[in-house]
């Protein structure tokens, strides 16, 4: 597995099953996975709960809860059970298209 676009604090364990639960998530706007958008900031586990810190390109993005909610899923077929999960959306720093992997880059044409 590659470095993920995301940071990570955890397990080793989970660090590959949840970077692949997170690249199952697709943004219906621009039809690619969170991860490869930019939209996942960082992950952390702990015994109680796998916290991620996402963002979305734009303050009036009108799929927000469906992301999260598709986040929310994945990861809970991913993780063990008993694991909370949270997901918090964050605006700082912005969403910028520097996010966006190579991969999206070259699928959008940049």
């Amino acid at each position: 597995m590659s470095s993920p676009a995301f940071s990570f604090e955890g397990p080793a364990e989970l660090q590959a099953p949840i970077d692949q639960a997170l690249r199952r998530v697709v943004d219906p706007e621009v039809a690619m996975n969170i991860v490869d958008v930019g939209l996942v900031y960082g992950v952390s586990v702990n015994t109680e709960r796998v916290h991620v810190q996402v963002t979305m390109t734009s303050a009036a993005c009108p799929v927000a809860d469906v992301i999260i909610g598709d986040i929310e899923q994945q990861l809970d077929r991913a993780v063990p059970a008993g694991l909370l999960i949270q997901v918090e959306l964050i605006w700082e720093p912005p969403w910028t298209p520097e996010r966006l992997s190579d991969k999206a880059k070259s699928l959008m044409g940049w």
